[in-house]
């Protein structure tokens, strides 16, 4: 990557003839230093994708791109053909403006046309003129290369200075991991010879006038317009290469040092510092995927000592990286606009690989207060993914079956079983309202739902077990009512009418008599509703409904005798908090 990203450089400092339609955009997906192979390669994506065209680039280079393209259509495409590995990972958007000479479609006549000539007349004799030659577009000076002699000798009569700028330029873009001493000795000369062959010419070790223009000149270029520095990081322990121009320091919340976009760049960048080790990473790999600033669809590696996440949608990309070392695990995480993939590819390889840890020391946790939500990994300041609503359901088998309110299952593309299982609707009925998911994956239910087999009697006291606060709280709540009646206001067999407060997140939570069997499920309040009933009016499809229903649908749930006596307030607890589950609806 650190290769393109000074071939861009590099483009931008030689450029041919531009395109002529700068409103559009393009996607770069190759460029090749050889015009019979520059062809090769266009013929080849010519057979999967109708756009493809080859473009004159700089230094005697060609590049292959697909367009032209709306801008509002570009970045989408780039995207869908990167998740079909169908282009190479390091494309990006392009205006055009390096654009030369067209080569490809082959047979597309980019010259001039010559200009009419009058036509003879009659009263002059025709003079045949010789044939016109056709004009020829303007192709970019290039400055003569040295020979090899030549290029020896201009190369030993630059300065010190210099040469230690060219180690710099070769370190910079991974060619050489020696001192900066200004000696070239057997390494710098490999590192000059890998840079040749990465760019194009030949790999003679040595740099000719034009080489060593053109390394400083895209380095010191790099360096002007993205404000490289190397940020030594004392309170969490890390040292980095960051582009100061686009990004500032924000704020300390560990375990992050947050530094924010600068003059809208659209660049965001957190340092990770926390103690931990193993099971420390693990939960920070875990939870780093919770974020609105980590895109769900992408890359993701984990082993024992570190992580990589790199996540992109048709917005943003998202690249992070941590390693657990010495009971401490440090890293980095980089966001940015997808419309800046070229730019990024100069920028990416200054932060890898100049990420290190620079000591023992981790981010202390109490270096600045922490939330309520902080403390409980909610990770202060950042914006958390959340579902689209929660609500409450309940096993009725133990292979984790669950019977939940069909309002928590509605428009969603995932359904989530306790923030980690996706589920399956096995069936739903709107005339009860009820839904049934299936897990994706086994779960083991610490207890599972026991139907009365007989109605409640009015005045009894009963329990919904449900999450209230939806995906606020880690476990169910219980709240306490009566029931009023056996069957609805106008006398619905099915319903029963209770009397309790409850909130959103309890619809589809069990609700349950003192032995612990379940009377029934608790219905959502209807929005649509013609007349405000009470707050403490709710309702609950019935044991017997629920249980005739799931019969018909192949499930045969388990009923609990009527002389059920109550049990005690604790296994109470356990067993109603044992059997409610969170259901979860996402986008």
């Amino acid at each position: 990557m650190r290769v393109i990203g000074f071939l861009l450089g590099l483009y931008a400092l030689l450029l041919a003839a531009p395109v002529s339609a700068q409103d559009d955009t393009w996607l770069q997906i190759e460029a090749q230093p050889s015009l019979n192979t520059a062809m090769d390669r266009a013929r080849a994506y010519g057979a999967l994708f109708p756009d493809v065209s080859g473009f004159r680039l700089g230094n005697g280079w060609y590049g292959i791109a697909l367009g032209p393209l709306a801008k509002s259509d570009a970045a989408a495409r780039l995207l869908e053909l990167r998740r079909q590995n169908l282009i190479p990972a390091d494309s990006y958007l392009s205006d055009g403006g390096s654009y030369g000479q067209k080569f490809w479609p082959v047979g597309i006549d980019t010259t001039p046309l010559a200009p009419a000539q009058p036509e003879a007349t009659a009263e002059a004799p025709v003079v045949t003129e010789p044939a016109a030659e056709p004009a020829v577009a303007p192709q970019p000076v290039e400055e003569p290369e040295e020979t090899l002699k030549e290029a020896i000798a201009s190369e030993a009569a630059i300065s010190q200075a210099d040469r230690q700028l060219l180690q710099e330029a070769l370190k910079w873009y991974g060619f050489y991991d020696g001192g900066i001493d200004g000696s070239f000795g057997r390494g710098t000369r490999a590192s000059i010879s890998a840079w040749q062959a990465a760019t194009g010419f030949d790999q003679t070790g040595i740099l000719s006038t034009k080489q060593r223009t053109a390394l400083a000149e895209t380095y010191q270029s790099d360096q002007a317009e993205f404000g490289f520095q190397t940020v030594s990081e004392a309170e969490s322990g890390i040292e980095i290469t960051l582009p100061m121009a686009l990004i500032k320091f924000d704020r300390y919340d560990p375990p992050f040092v947050h530094y924010a976009e600068k003059s809208g760049s659209g660049l965001k960048v957190l340092l990770i510092s926390q103690p931990g080790g193993k099971a420390g990473l693990k939960g920070l790999y875990d939870v780093l995927q919770t974020l609105e600033i980590v895109p769900t669809t992408g890359e993701r590696e984990l082993d024992d000592t570190s992580f990589t996440i790199h996540g992109a949608n048709t917005e943003i990309e998202t690249l992070a990286h941590a390693v657990a070392s010495n009971g401490t695990i440090k890293g980095y995480l980089i966001s940015w606009n997808l419309t800046d993939a070229a730019r990024m590819t100069r920028i990416l390889p200054a932060v890898q690989s100049s990420f290190r840890s620079s000591g023992d020391k981790a981010l202390d946790p109490g270096l600045v207060p922490l939330s309520d939500a902080a403390k409980r990994g909610l990770l202060a300041g950042l914006d958390v993914r959340r579902p689209k609503l929660s609500r409450s359901g309940f096993f009725i088998d133990a292979q984790g079956t669950v019977l939940t309110t069909l309002e928590a299952v509605q428009s969603c593309k995932k359904i989530v079983l306790e923030r980690n299982t996706e589920a399956t609707l096995r069936f739903s009925d709107p005339a009860t309202g009820i839904a049934v998911l299936t897990p994706n994956s086994p779960l083991a239910p610490k207890s599972v739902a026991g139907f009365a087999a007989a109605p409640p009697s009015p005045g009894a006291q009963v329990s919904v077990s449900g999450y209230s606060y939806e995906d606020k709280l880690p476990a169910p709540v219980l709240t306490l009512g009566t029931v009023e009646e056996a069957k609805g206001l106008n006398g619905e067999p099915d319903l029963t009418r209770l009397s309790l407060s409850t909130l959103p997140g309890d619809a589809g939570g069990p609700v349950l008599d003192t032995s612990g069997a379940v009377l029934g499920m608790l219905l959502p309040k209807d929005p649509n509703a013609t007349q405000q009933l009470p707050a403490s009016v709710a309702f609950a499809a019935s044991a017997s409904g629920l249980t005739s229903t799931l019969s018909a649908n192949g499930l045969l749930p388990a009923t609990t005798a009527v002389a059920a006596t109550a049990v005690t307030p604790d296994a109470f607890a356990t067993m109603a908090r044992g059997m409610t589950v969170l259901v979860s609806c996402w986008d």
